[in-house]
């Protein structure tokens, strides 16, 4: 049973290995033809060989072209709206969470229904006429247009909820015996309390926001409002596409998340788990 339990157990770690291998080919292949001529990159898919992920000759002009035009105001723009909706999503997910979690007021079943619907709901089904009522508001081609759909996320104030929900109800009490209120046990006894979750839906914030396309595209058609997925997807026009540019961009806008979760994945995995710990 011991050498059956061991070659199971290497059989599982050697398909666990080859799903891993056949889910980064794709995204190292891309990093590849970022780094070589894009003639090299075609003439190397057929036959398929070493040479199809290994670049020959490794080359950055594709990077450098790429920032001698306006991508570098578009990565600055990405960065600049999802900090924003980072930071103020943050704030009004944590109360919104919280009150749906602790305070007890009419409604609240139905309130937190209705947020967990709203996740449900694909954005890209509401974003034609949600844009129309921005710019009828005045808001097109600002920061605050970009912004503003992604502070407020069902998802984020769901995960949140789960937490606070399961941080006990004795702790609340003791504070409210020394005097402070609401808003003071929020922010001296909760959100302490609450790294894990608040950095798992900060990522959920994040993710969301940086990699938006369909809203900045119909929100903000000013080239100085692009953001990076953008003007990726506009260095293919009808006068030819430039895939050693796009390749490029693809893996600086992939590169900044990818780093995020590495960084902050032990913390998403605890708020993902922490979550459900009390009904």
């Amino acid at each position: 049973m011991t050498d059956r339990r061991r070659g199971t157990r290497i059989g599982m770690m050697l398909l666990g290995a080859v799903i891993a291998i056949l889910f980064v080919l794709p995204l190292w292949w891309m990093v590849a033809s970022a780094l070589r001529s894009q003639d090299e990159t075609f003439r190397t898919l057929s036959p398929v060989s070493v040479w199809t992920v290994i670049p020959r000759e490794v080359s950055i002009s594709h990077f450098v072209r790429l920032f001698q035009g306006e991508f570098g105001r578009a990565m600055l723009n990405s960065v600049v709206v999802t900090a924003a909706t980072l930071v103020i999503g943050l704030a009004i997910c944590a109360t919104a969470a919280f009150a749906l979690a602790v305070l007890d007021f009419p409604g609240r079943t139905a309130v937190f229904a209705v947020m967990v619907v709203s996740f449900l709901i694909p954005f890209d089904a509401i974003a034609i006429p949600l844009s129309s009522i921005f710019q009828d508001a005045g808001l097109q081609n600002s920061y605050t247009g970009l912004v503003l759909p992604g502070i407020g996320n069902g998802f984020a104030v769901f995960l949140l909820r789960g937490f606070f929900r399961g941080v006990p109800d004795d702790l609340a009490d003791a504070a409210h015996v020394d005097g402070l209120g609401w808003w003071g046990i929020f922010w001296r006894v909760y959100l302490p309390l609450s790294k894990p979750a608040l950095v798992g839906a900060g990522l959920i914030l994040f993710v969301f926001q940086w990699q938006a396309y369909l809203w900045p595209l119909l929100i903000a058609p000013d080239p100085a409002m692009k953001v990076a997925p953008v003007a990726i997807a506009q260095l293919s026009g009808e006068h030819g596409v430039d895939f050693g540019a796009i390749f490029a961009g693809s893996v600086l806008t992939a590169l900044v998340p990818l780093l995020v979760l590495v960084f902050f994945q032990r913390y998403f995995t605890q708020s993902l788990t922490s979550s459900g710990l009390k009904g």
